[in-house]
């Protein structure tokens, strides 16, 4: 049973492998990826010798990770795939003294990390940083700017359009800045304009996640716990993506954005409050 789902994993991979391939434009990519793809078939004949049963690739994991791939980038599909492969590697340790042959897969299993490593010049991994800085900006600014707003004013459309025409106007300012520092360090290989879109782009979307929210509610204070939804779902997604890719800690990064949004709304919380209390405002 344990072969059989092996030999499944390796039929999968191989063609995941090869769709990958085709989306490469680099031609080192492609050829490492290719060459991967066949020791992956060369595994599946392995134990389809041994079961005696042939497999068919299972559709939607391939569709699946070439998805990933597309939205993602290649980094964070391979080194998802490459979670499955640690587990393979400790599978052949334990069949190795049964099959000897098995040796040869468990060396080219472990021989993959390392190729694959040299194919992370990943364009969408490369920008990660722009989108870090516009979305924690969004994430930092608007929950706490929000929060104050949401505390002193009961209207949860008149939140809602604050924080559309703050989020438009801060995305533009740190779509700016974000020009002008990569322009500061062109050696790095990134280009400018493209540094600005992204960030100004993170800045927008996290601002949308966050505002949906009072458009739906009629109280502030009701919009203002979806929003703290929203942004936890938004900090969670994103760190296990750049967690997955960066081979980076998750628990430790979750942790830090915690921190410091959560921080800044605390303190804002505080301020409308006072607001509220001692101001009396109602619109």
């Amino acid at each position: 049973m344990e072969a059989l789902k092996q030999q499944q994993n390796e039929i999968n991979e191989f063609f995941i492998y090869m769709e990958l391939s085709k989306l490469q434009k680099d031609p080192h990519n492609k050829k490492i990826l290719q060459e991967i793809a066949l020791q992956e078939k060369e595994h599946y004949t392995f134990w389809k010798n041994i079961t005696g049963k042939d497999l068919k690739p299972q559709k939607f994991v391939v569709l699946w990770y070439v998805f990933l791939a597309r939205l993602f980038g290649l980094s964070f599909a391979l080194k998802l795939m490459e979670r499955g492969e640690e587990r393979a590697q400790a599978f052949y340790r334990r069949l190795i003294m049964k099959y000897p042959e098995a040796k040869k897969i468990f060396d080219e299993e472990n021989m993959h990390e390392a190729k694959l490593l040299s194919l992370l010049n990943d364009s969408k991994l490369r920008y990660a940083g722009a989108v870090v800085l516009g979305m924690n900006d969004a994430l930092v600014e608007l929950t706490g700017t929000l929060t104050g707003i949401a505390l002193a004013f009961n209207n949860a459309q008149y939140v809602g359009i604050t924080g559309i025409i703050m989020g438009v106007a801060a995305s533009l300012s740190m779509a700016g800045s974000a020009y002008l520092e990569a322009r500061e360090n062109q050696d790095s290989g990134i280009k400018p304009s493209k540094y600005a879109l992204y960030t100004g782009f993170a800045y927008i979307l996290t601002t949308v996640f966050l505002v949906t929210p009072f458009f739906f509610v009629v109280k502030a204070k009701v919009g203002l716990a979806f929003m703290f939804l929203s942004a936890t779902l938004a900090i969670i997604i994103y760190n296990f993506y750049i967690a997955v890719a960066k081979d980076e800690d998750f628990s430790k990064r979750v942790r830090e954005m915690f921190v410091i949004t959560f921080g800044v709304a605390l303190i804002s919380f505080v301020i409308g409050y006072v607001v509220n209390r001692y101001f009396g405002i109602e619109i």
